[in-house]
Protein backbone atom coordinates (compact mmCIF):
# COMPACT_ATOMS: atom_id res chain seq x y z
CA UNK A 1 0.00 0.00 0.00
CA UNK A 2 1.33 3.35 -0.65
CA UNK A 3 1.47 5.36 2.02
CA UNK A 4 -1.53 7.51 0.53
CA UNK A 5 -3.78 4.71 0.62
CA UNK A 6 -2.57 3.83 4.33
CA UNK A 7 -3.08 7.70 5.57
CA UNK A 8 -6.76 7.23 3.69
CA UNK A 9 -7.70 4.12 5.69
CA UNK A 10 -6.52 5.97 9.04
CA UNK A 11 -8.33 8.72 8.63
CA UNK A 12 -11.54 5.97 7.15
CA UNK A 13 -10.59 4.40 11.28
CA UNK A 14 -10.82 7.49 12.85
CA UNK A 15 -14.32 8.87 11.13
CA UNK A 16 -15.64 5.28 12.41
CA UNK A 17 -14.48 6.02 15.67
CA UNK A 18 -15.51 9.74 15.70
CA UNK A 19 -18.62 10.97 17.29
CA UNK A 20 -20.91 11.70 19.84
CA UNK A 21 -18.35 10.41 22.68
CA UNK A 22 -15.35 11.67 21.19
CA UNK A 23 -16.74 15.39 21.42
CA UNK A 24 -19.19 15.50 24.51
CA UNK A 25 -16.70 13.21 27.39
CA UNK A 26 -13.09 14.94 26.92
CA UNK A 27 -15.12 18.90 27.87
CA UNK A 28 -16.69 17.21 30.39
CA UNK A 29 -13.89 15.21 32.00
CA UNK A 30 -11.79 18.74 31.82
CA UNK A 31 -14.07 20.68 33.38
CA UNK A 32 -14.43 18.25 36.94
CA UNK A 33 -10.80 17.40 36.71
CA UNK A 34 -9.30 21.09 36.69
CA UNK A 35 -5.98 21.23 37.86
CA UNK A 36 -5.90 17.43 37.49
CA UNK A 37 -6.18 17.42 33.74
CA UNK A 38 -3.74 16.34 32.80
CA UNK A 39 -3.61 13.17 35.07
CA UNK A 40 -7.02 12.35 34.17
CA UNK A 41 -6.80 12.57 30.60
CA UNK A 42 -4.04 10.66 30.56
CA UNK A 43 -5.75 7.39 31.96
CA UNK A 44 -8.72 8.51 29.66
CA UNK A 45 -6.20 8.29 26.39
CA UNK A 46 -5.49 4.45 27.51
CA UNK A 47 -9.03 3.59 27.41
CA UNK A 48 -10.15 5.77 25.10
CA UNK A 49 -7.45 5.48 22.31
CA UNK A 50 -4.92 2.77 23.04
CA UNK A 51 -7.62 0.03 23.53
CA UNK A 52 -9.95 0.48 20.11
CA UNK A 53 -6.51 0.12 18.18
CA UNK A 54 -5.47 -2.50 20.07
CA UNK A 55 -8.87 -4.00 19.85
CA UNK A 56 -8.54 -3.49 15.83
CA UNK A 57 -5.40 -5.26 15.94
CA UNK A 58 -6.54 -8.04 17.86
CA UNK A 59 -8.90 -8.78 14.58
CA UNK A 60 -6.51 -8.59 12.33
CA UNK A 61 -4.89 -10.81 14.13
CA UNK A 62 -7.24 -13.39 14.54
CA UNK A 63 -8.50 -12.58 10.88
CA UNK A 64 -12.44 -13.21 12.22
CA UNK A 65 -15.16 -10.65 13.75
CA UNK A 66 -15.93 -10.89 17.31
CA UNK A 67 -18.46 -13.75 17.53
CA UNK A 68 -15.41 -15.64 16.41
CA UNK A 69 -13.35 -14.10 19.30
CA UNK A 70 -15.18 -14.12 21.90
CA UNK A 71 -16.26 -17.91 21.24
CA UNK A 72 -12.80 -19.19 22.14
CA UNK A 73 -14.32 -18.86 25.98
CA UNK A 74 -17.30 -20.77 24.88
CA UNK A 75 -19.66 -20.80 21.67
CA UNK A 76 -22.98 -19.63 23.91
CA UNK A 77 -20.68 -16.92 25.50
CA UNK A 78 -19.62 -15.85 22.29
CA UNK A 79 -23.08 -15.34 20.42
CA UNK A 80 -24.40 -13.70 23.62
CA UNK A 81 -21.46 -11.57 24.40
CA UNK A 82 -21.49 -10.37 20.79
CA UNK A 83 -25.53 -9.90 20.90
CA UNK A 84 -24.42 -7.31 24.47
CA UNK A 85 -21.84 -5.37 22.56
CA UNK A 86 -23.81 -4.86 19.84
CA UNK A 87 -26.93 -3.47 21.47
CA UNK A 88 -24.56 -1.23 23.46
CA UNK A 89 -23.42 0.22 20.64
CA UNK A 90 -26.09 0.07 18.92
CA UNK A 91 -30.10 1.22 19.61
CA UNK A 92 -29.71 1.16 23.55
CA UNK A 93 -26.76 3.59 23.67
CA UNK A 94 -24.29 4.29 20.95
CA UNK A 95 -26.98 5.53 18.35
CA UNK A 96 -29.33 7.07 20.33
CA UNK A 97 -26.51 9.22 21.96
CA UNK A 98 -25.34 10.38 18.33
CA UNK A 99 -28.37 11.61 17.96
CA UNK A 100 -29.12 14.00 21.47
CA UNK A 101 -25.42 15.13 21.32
CA UNK A 102 -25.58 16.36 18.23
CA UNK A 103 -28.83 17.96 19.22
CA UNK A 104 -27.55 19.17 22.10
CA UNK A 105 -23.98 20.94 20.37
CA UNK A 106 -25.40 21.60 16.47
CA UNK A 107 -29.27 22.59 17.61
CA UNK A 108 -29.30 23.72 21.22
CA UNK A 109 -27.58 27.41 21.03
CA UNK A 110 -30.10 28.43 18.26
CA UNK A 111 -32.73 27.74 20.04
CA UNK A 112 -34.45 30.36 21.89
CA UNK A 113 -35.44 30.51 25.74
CA UNK A 114 -39.16 29.94 25.22
CA UNK A 115 -38.93 26.93 22.69
CA UNK A 116 -39.82 23.44 24.81
CA UNK A 117 -36.82 21.75 24.12
CA UNK A 118 -38.23 18.20 24.75
CA UNK A 119 -40.51 18.84 21.67
CA UNK A 120 -37.55 19.95 19.54
CA UNK A 121 -35.71 17.41 20.35
CA UNK A 122 -38.74 14.52 19.74
CA UNK A 123 -38.72 16.82 16.17
CA UNK A 124 -35.07 16.67 15.74
CA UNK A 125 -35.01 12.97 16.34
CA UNK A 126 -37.55 11.84 14.03
CA UNK A 127 -35.69 14.03 11.13
CA UNK A 128 -32.08 12.49 12.09
CA UNK A 129 -33.22 9.34 12.08
CA UNK A 130 -34.93 9.10 8.98
CA UNK A 131 -31.64 10.19 7.38
CA UNK A 132 -29.56 8.06 9.23
CA UNK A 133 -32.12 5.52 8.01
CA UNK A 134 -32.68 6.52 4.28
CA UNK A 135 -28.68 6.49 4.07
CA UNK A 136 -27.93 3.03 6.10
CA UNK A 137 -31.00 1.44 3.17
CA UNK A 138 -29.43 3.36 0.26
CA UNK A 139 -25.80 2.34 -0.01
CA UNK A 140 -23.98 4.57 -1.57
CA UNK A 141 -20.60 6.62 -1.12
CA UNK A 142 -21.81 9.54 0.29
CA UNK A 143 -20.78 8.45 3.61
CA UNK A 144 -17.40 7.74 3.21
CA UNK A 145 -17.25 10.81 1.21
CA UNK A 146 -18.61 12.75 4.34
CA UNK A 147 -16.26 11.21 6.30
CA UNK A 148 -13.00 11.37 4.20
CA UNK A 149 -13.71 15.38 3.77
CA UNK A 150 -15.01 15.60 7.15
CA UNK A 151 -11.48 14.25 9.13
CA UNK A 152 -8.82 16.87 7.36
CA UNK A 153 -11.52 19.83 8.19
CA UNK A 154 -12.78 18.63 11.67
CA UNK A 155 -9.00 18.07 12.93
CA UNK A 156 -8.05 21.59 11.51
CA UNK A 157 -11.44 23.22 13.19
CA UNK A 158 -10.46 21.81 16.59
CA UNK A 159 -6.84 22.41 16.48
CA UNK A 160 -7.84 26.32 15.69
CA UNK A 161 -10.37 25.39 18.60
CA UNK A 162 -7.71 25.10 21.00
CA UNK A 163 -4.91 27.05 19.66
CA UNK A 164 -7.44 29.95 20.12
CA UNK A 165 -8.52 28.98 23.69
CA UNK A 166 -4.53 29.39 24.22
CA UNK A 167 -4.28 32.46 22.26
CA UNK A 168 -7.28 34.19 24.04
CA UNK A 169 -7.77 32.46 27.92
CA UNK A 170 -11.06 31.90 29.21
CA UNK A 171 -10.09 31.87 32.29
CA UNK A 172 -7.89 30.12 35.18
CA UNK A 173 -8.20 26.23 35.24
CA UNK A 174 -9.69 25.40 38.47
CA UNK A 175 -9.25 22.74 41.60
CA UNK A 176 -10.76 19.13 41.11
CA UNK A 177 -14.10 18.02 41.75
CA UNK A 178 -15.06 14.73 43.42
CA UNK A 179 -13.24 11.22 42.14
CA UNK A 180 -10.87 13.83 39.58
CA UNK A 181 -9.28 15.10 43.58
CA UNK A 182 -7.68 11.94 44.85
CA UNK A 183 -7.36 9.47 41.66
CA UNK A 184 -7.89 11.60 38.36
CA UNK A 185 -5.50 8.81 36.39
CA UNK A 186 -7.99 6.03 37.20
CA UNK A 187 -10.90 7.92 37.23
CA UNK A 188 -9.69 9.08 33.62
CA UNK A 189 -9.10 5.25 32.57
CA UNK A 190 -12.84 4.77 33.56
CA UNK A 191 -14.18 7.65 31.89
CA UNK A 192 -12.53 5.91 28.79
CA UNK A 193 -15.07 3.39 28.56
CA UNK A 194 -17.93 6.17 27.83
CA UNK A 195 -16.28 6.85 24.70
CA UNK A 196 -17.72 3.13 23.70
CA UNK A 197 -14.63 3.07 21.31
CA UNK A 198 -13.06 -0.33 22.13
CA UNK A 199 -16.75 -2.06 21.34
CA UNK A 200 -17.07 -0.19 18.49
CA UNK A 201 -13.30 -1.27 17.28
CA UNK A 202 -14.27 -4.99 17.90
CA UNK A 203 -17.23 -4.36 15.48
CA UNK A 204 -15.75 -2.16 12.75
CA UNK A 205 -12.24 -4.23 13.28
CA UNK A 206 -13.17 -6.69 9.99
CA UNK A 207 -14.33 -3.02 8.13
CA UNK A 208 -10.51 -1.78 8.21
CA UNK A 209 -9.41 -5.73 7.29
CA UNK A 210 -11.63 -5.48 4.50
CA UNK A 211 -10.36 -1.97 3.20
CA UNK A 212 -6.80 -3.06 3.20
CA UNK A 213 -7.57 -6.64 1.62
CA UNK A 214 -9.25 -4.63 -1.59
CA UNK A 215 -6.04 -2.92 -1.84
CA UNK A 216 -4.55 -6.64 -2.82
CA UNK A 217 -2.91 -7.39 0.89
CA UNK A 218 -3.54 -10.99 1.94
CA UNK A 219 -0.64 -12.01 3.85
CA UNK A 220 -1.54 -12.01 7.54
CA UNK A 221 1.36 -10.23 9.21
CA UNK A 222 1.55 -7.46 6.11
CA UNK A 223 -1.83 -7.23 7.46
CA UNK A 224 -1.75 -6.99 10.97
CA UNK A 225 1.87 -4.40 10.49
CA UNK A 226 -0.98 -2.13 8.32
CA UNK A 227 -3.76 -2.39 10.48
CA UNK A 228 -1.43 -0.98 13.04
CA UNK A 229 0.03 1.61 11.13
CA UNK A 230 -3.36 2.24 10.05
CA UNK A 231 -4.38 2.56 13.98
CA UNK A 232 -1.42 4.88 14.18
CA UNK A 233 -2.91 7.39 12.29
CA UNK A 234 -6.21 7.16 14.01
CA UNK A 235 -5.09 7.02 17.40
CA UNK A 236 -2.89 10.37 16.74
CA UNK A 237 -6.12 12.21 15.52
CA UNK A 238 -8.13 11.16 18.41
CA UNK A 239 -5.35 12.06 20.97
CA UNK A 240 -5.04 15.50 19.06
CA UNK A 241 -8.96 15.65 19.82
CA UNK A 242 -8.93 14.57 23.31
CA UNK A 243 -6.89 16.48 24.65
CA UNK A 244 -7.49 19.54 22.75
CA UNK A 245 -11.18 19.56 24.67
CA UNK A 246 -9.95 18.12 27.68
CA UNK A 247 -8.20 21.82 28.34
CA UNK A 248 -10.89 23.63 26.46
CA UNK A 249 -13.05 22.45 29.22
CA UNK A 250 -10.69 22.68 32.06
CA UNK A 251 -9.82 26.23 30.98
CA UNK A 252 -13.67 27.16 30.80
CA UNK A 253 -15.39 27.29 33.83
CA UNK A 254 -15.04 31.19 34.52
CA UNK A 255 -16.09 31.92 30.57
CA UNK A 256 -19.62 29.18 30.91
CA UNK A 257 -19.81 27.80 34.56
CA UNK A 258 -20.01 24.50 35.41
CA UNK A 259 -22.29 22.44 32.85
CA UNK A 260 -24.40 19.43 33.02
CA UNK A 261 -22.24 17.56 30.04
CA UNK A 262 -20.18 18.10 27.74
CA UNK A 263 -22.38 18.97 24.78
CA UNK A 264 -23.32 21.97 26.95
CA UNK A 265 -19.65 23.01 27.47
CA UNK A 266 -17.96 22.76 23.85
CA UNK A 267 -21.39 24.42 22.07
CA UNK A 268 -20.82 27.35 24.66
CA UNK A 269 -16.91 27.73 24.43
CA UNK A 270 -17.45 27.55 20.87
CA UNK A 271 -19.78 30.69 20.80
CA UNK A 272 -17.41 32.46 23.13
CA UNK A 273 -14.76 31.83 21.17
CA UNK A 274 -15.58 32.40 17.87
CA UNK A 275 -19.02 33.87 18.00
CA UNK A 276 -22.19 33.23 16.47
CA UNK A 277 -20.07 31.67 13.08
CA UNK A 278 -18.11 29.36 15.34
CA UNK A 279 -20.98 28.02 16.59
CA UNK A 280 -22.50 27.53 13.29
CA UNK A 281 -19.32 25.66 11.66
CA UNK A 282 -19.27 23.39 14.65
CA UNK A 283 -22.56 22.60 14.61
CA UNK A 284 -22.53 21.53 10.94
CA UNK A 285 -19.15 19.55 11.11
CA UNK A 286 -20.43 17.73 14.30
CA UNK A 287 -23.77 17.03 13.25
CA UNK A 288 -22.30 15.50 9.98
CA UNK A 289 -19.98 13.24 12.15
CA UNK A 290 -22.99 11.99 14.34
CA UNK A 291 -24.55 11.12 11.41
CA UNK A 292 -21.83 9.21 9.51
CA UNK A 293 -21.54 6.88 12.57
CA UNK A 294 -25.26 6.48 13.34
CA UNK A 295 -24.93 5.25 9.80
CA UNK A 296 -22.10 2.90 10.57
CA UNK A 297 -23.89 1.30 13.71
CA UNK A 298 -27.38 1.31 12.23
CA UNK A 299 -25.69 -0.98 8.91
CA UNK A 300 -23.30 -2.76 11.32
CA UNK A 301 -26.17 -3.76 13.74
CA UNK A 302 -28.94 -4.60 11.30
CA UNK A 303 -26.09 -6.83 9.35
CA UNK A 304 -25.25 -9.01 12.63
CA UNK A 305 -28.88 -9.60 13.30
CA UNK A 306 -30.02 -10.00 10.29
CA UNK A 307 -27.09 -12.66 9.64
CA UNK A 308 -27.73 -14.62 12.66
CA UNK A 309 -31.79 -14.60 12.19
CA UNK A 310 -31.88 -14.80 8.58
CA UNK A 311 -35.72 -14.37 8.46
CA UNK A 312 -35.39 -10.89 10.22
CA UNK A 313 -34.21 -8.95 6.84
CA UNK A 314 -31.60 -6.32 6.95
CA UNK A 315 -34.31 -3.60 6.00
CA UNK A 316 -37.10 -4.34 8.78
CA UNK A 317 -34.50 -4.38 11.74
CA UNK A 318 -32.73 -1.23 10.15
CA UNK A 319 -36.52 0.37 10.51
CA UNK A 320 -37.04 -1.14 14.20
CA UNK A 321 -33.64 0.03 15.50
CA UNK A 322 -34.30 3.50 13.97
CA UNK A 323 -37.70 3.87 15.46
CA UNK A 324 -36.27 2.38 18.39
CA UNK A 325 -33.06 4.37 18.68
CA UNK A 326 -35.46 7.81 17.90
CA UNK A 327 -37.44 7.03 21.22
CA UNK A 328 -34.34 5.85 23.20
CA UNK A 329 -32.61 9.81 21.85
CA UNK A 330 -35.25 11.66 23.49
CA UNK A 331 -34.90 10.97 26.69
CA UNK A 332 -32.12 13.61 26.56
CA UNK A 333 -28.36 13.39 26.71
CA UNK A 334 -27.47 13.82 30.24
CA UNK A 335 -30.49 10.54 31.24
CA UNK A 336 -28.63 8.57 28.26
CA UNK A 337 -25.22 8.77 29.49
CA UNK A 338 -26.47 7.99 32.95
CA UNK A 339 -28.04 5.07 32.05
CA UNK A 340 -25.39 3.65 29.88
CA UNK A 341 -22.30 3.92 32.50
CA UNK A 342 -23.42 0.86 34.37
CA UNK A 343 -23.93 -1.69 31.28
CA UNK A 344 -20.26 -0.11 29.75
CA UNK A 345 -18.74 -0.66 33.63
CA UNK A 346 -19.71 -4.09 33.33
CA UNK A 347 -19.00 -5.48 29.47
CA UNK A 348 -15.66 -3.14 28.94
CA UNK A 349 -13.63 -4.69 31.32
CA UNK A 350 -14.69 -8.24 29.42
CA UNK A 351 -13.69 -6.31 26.59
CA UNK A 352 -10.61 -5.35 27.81
CA UNK A 353 -9.62 -9.03 29.10
CA UNK A 354 -10.41 -10.94 25.81
CA UNK A 355 -8.31 -8.17 24.07
CA UNK A 356 -5.53 -8.82 26.22
CA UNK A 357 -6.25 -12.64 25.86
CA UNK A 358 -6.35 -12.31 22.42
CA UNK A 359 -2.78 -11.19 22.11
CA UNK A 360 -1.62 -14.05 24.58
CA UNK A 361 -3.27 -16.77 22.76
CA UNK A 362 -0.23 -18.07 21.51
CA UNK A 363 1.35 -18.25 24.59
CA UNK A 364 -1.00 -20.31 26.25
CA UNK A 365 -2.05 -22.01 23.34
CA UNK A 366 -5.83 -21.30 23.39
CA UNK A 367 -6.28 -22.94 26.39
CA UNK A 368 -10.15 -22.26 26.51
CA UNK A 369 -9.71 -23.04 30.12
CA UNK A 370 -7.51 -19.38 30.52
CA UNK A 371 -10.58 -17.71 28.87
CA UNK A 372 -13.22 -19.27 30.78
CA UNK A 373 -11.51 -18.36 34.08
CA UNK A 374 -10.06 -15.12 33.03
CA UNK A 375 -13.40 -13.47 32.09
CA UNK A 376 -15.15 -15.23 34.57
CA UNK A 377 -12.84 -13.58 37.39
CA UNK A 378 -13.72 -10.20 35.24
CA UNK A 379 -16.87 -10.49 35.23
CA UNK A 380 -17.39 -11.01 38.94
CA UNK A 381 -15.57 -7.85 39.78
CA UNK A 382 -17.73 -6.20 37.06
CA UNK A 383 -20.88 -7.03 37.27
CA UNK A 384 -20.68 -5.45 41.44
CA UNK A 385 -19.06 -2.64 39.65
CA UNK A 386 -22.54 -2.03 37.30
CA UNK A 387 -24.76 -2.82 40.06
CA UNK A 388 -23.31 -0.16 42.24
CA UNK A 389 -23.44 2.46 39.46
CA UNK A 390 -26.79 1.15 38.79
CA UNK A 391 -27.72 2.41 42.02
CA UNK A 392 -28.45 -1.22 43.99
CA UNK A 393 -27.11 -2.15 47.50
CA UNK A 394 -24.23 -4.56 46.99
CA UNK A 395 -22.47 -3.06 50.48
CA UNK A 396 -22.04 -6.19 51.62
CA UNK A 397 -20.08 -7.71 48.62
CA UNK A 398 -18.40 -4.10 48.23
CA UNK A 399 -16.93 -4.76 51.71
CA UNK A 400 -15.00 -7.47 50.77
CA UNK A 401 -13.93 -6.53 47.49
CA UNK A 402 -12.59 -3.77 49.06
CA UNK A 403 -10.39 -4.95 51.58
CA UNK A 404 -8.88 -7.26 49.28
CA UNK A 405 -8.83 -6.16 45.60
CA UNK A 406 -6.13 -4.19 44.65
CA UNK A 407 -7.38 -0.53 43.23
CA UNK A 408 -10.85 -1.92 43.31
CA UNK A 409 -11.67 1.57 44.82
CA UNK A 410 -9.74 2.75 41.73
CA UNK A 411 -12.03 1.28 39.39
CA UNK A 412 -10.36 -1.72 38.54
CA UNK A 413 -10.44 -3.73 41.17
CA UNK A 414 -11.18 -6.76 38.58
CA UNK A 415 -7.49 -6.92 37.04
CA UNK A 416 -6.28 -9.22 39.71
CA UNK A 417 -9.29 -11.71 39.33
CA UNK A 418 -8.83 -11.67 35.89
CA UNK A 419 -5.12 -13.00 36.11
CA UNK A 420 -6.27 -15.20 38.58
CA UNK A 421 -8.65 -16.94 36.76
CA UNK A 422 -6.30 -16.90 33.81
CA UNK A 423 -3.68 -18.63 36.00
CA UNK A 424 -6.42 -21.29 37.36
CA UNK A 425 -7.19 -21.66 34.08
CA UNK A 426 -3.79 -22.86 32.70
CA UNK A 427 -2.94 -25.12 35.32
CA UNK A 428 -6.66 -26.65 35.55
CA UNK A 429 -5.37 -27.49 32.03
CA UNK A 430 -2.44 -28.97 32.56
CA UNK A 431 -3.74 -30.85 35.19
CA UNK A 432 -6.33 -32.32 32.86
CA UNK A 433 -3.49 -33.27 30.26
CA UNK A 434 -1.42 -35.09 32.88
CA UNK A 435 -4.31 -37.02 34.28
CA UNK A 436 -5.92 -37.86 30.29
CA UNK A 437 -1.86 -39.21 30.23
CA UNK A 438 -2.24 -41.58 33.04
CA UNK A 439 -5.68 -42.39 32.01
CA UNK A 440 -4.16 -43.54 28.64
CA UNK A 441 -0.83 -45.19 30.24
CA UNK A 442 -2.64 -47.45 32.70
Amino acid sequence: MSKKDLIAVGFMLFALFFGAGNMIFPPALGQAAGENMWLAIAGFLITGVGLPVLAVIAIARTGNDLQQLASRAHPVFGIIFTIVMYLAIGPFFGIPRTGTASFEIGVTPFLPETVDRSVMLAVYTVVYFSISLWLALNPSKLVDRIGKLLTPLLLIGLTLFFVKSIWTPMGDIQPPTDAYTDAPFFKGFVDGYLTMDAIAALVFGIIVIQAIQQKGITNKKQLTKLCIQAGFVAASGLTLVYVSLAFIGASSVQAIGYRNNGGEIISQTATYLFGQAGTIILSIIIMLACLTTSVGLLSSCASYFSKISPKLSYRMLAIVMSCFSAFTANVGLTKLISLSVPVLIIIYPLAITLVALSFLHDYFRGKQTVYIGALAGTFLVSIVDGLKAAGFDVSSILHVYEKTLPLFEQGIGWLTPALIGGVIGLLLNKTNRVTRTERKVS
